[in-house]
Formats: C-alpha cells, structure tokens, sequence
C-alpha cells in the first residue's frame, strides 16, 4: 500500500502560497518602506537646513550620546557636541548656504539597520564644497536615525 503524504491539487497550492506569500512580502516591503523612510528623513533634513534650522536638520540624528560624526576634524561623540559644533561652524543663515545630498546607495543591514553612501555639496560664501558621506541608520520607536556619520570633503572640492 502506498501513502502520498503530500497534499493534492489545491491544497497543495493553497499550502505552497501561504509559505511563500509571507516570505515574499518580508523581502519587498520592508526593504521599499526602509529606503522611503531614510530618503523622506533626508529630504527633511536638507529643508531644514536650507533654511538655516540646524536643529531640524539634528532631528535625523538619534539623541544619544552615543551618536557619532567622523570628519576631517575628528570624531565627534554624541548628539549635542555635534548640535553645538554645526552651530559654531554654521552661525547664521548665510553661513549654512545651500545644502544637496545625492544617495548612491541604501544597503539594508537588517530589518532595523541600513548604510547609505552618498554625496553632499554645500554652496556657501561664493564658494561650492563637495564631499561623501557615509551614514549608518537605525530604527527607533520614533522612526529612522543615524547613530554614525561619516563626511569627508573631496580633495580640493572647494571651487569658486
């Protein structure tokens, strides 16, 4: 006598479809939702900074002290040296310029992480500075922070 253990026709499809739909639908939303999320932080953060708001630009930033800037000066440790830095070397309005950013790349780390590699330009003063960025990403119960950032300028970026 021989048993067929495997369901038939439509119960077979029907059991095939319910294991795969959750799969498929985990590697697509999530994924589209990350990157939508990150571009919407970032396109707030260059709003607030063009119009000379450093503090909404800090709000794409987790509030830690655990957040961390590397830059050619340095790194930085924590959310409010970093606040008080950008409002020493960008006082007024005028001193912050117009602000780009150019996303090159969201890689998804996992479901509550990403690395975006991108690049900036800053015209400020007469003067257009280019650079890179690389920022890591976490999700928060209050949405989508970098807890590190990454700037380098390029190499004789600065043109007049």
């Amino acid at each position: 006598m021989r048993m067929n253990l495997l369901p038939s026709g439509r119960r077979r499809r029907a059991a095939l479809l319910a294991l795969l739909l959750p799969l498929a639908a985990a590697g697509t939303a999530p994924r589209g939702s990350m990157r939508a999320a990150i571009r919407a932080a970032m396109a707030a953060q260059t709003r607030a900074w063009n119009r000379g708001d450093i503090l909404g630009f800090m709000r794409g930033y987790r509030r830690s002290p655990q957040t961390e800037f590397v830059g050619p000066q340095g790194i930085e440790h924590g959310w409010q040296a970093l606040a008080e830095r950008y409002r020493r070397e960008y006082p007024n309005r005028a001193a912050m310029g117009r602000l780009r950013f150019k996303i090159l790349r969201i890689l998804r780390l996992g479901k509550r992480a990403a690395l975006v590699t991108g690049e900036y330009r800053l015209a400020r003063r007469g003067r257009v500075l280019r650079g890179a960025f690389t920022l890591v990403w976490r999700k928060f119960a209050n949405g989508w922070k970098i807890i590190d950032d990454h700037t380098s300028p390029y190499a004789g970026a600065a043109a007049r």
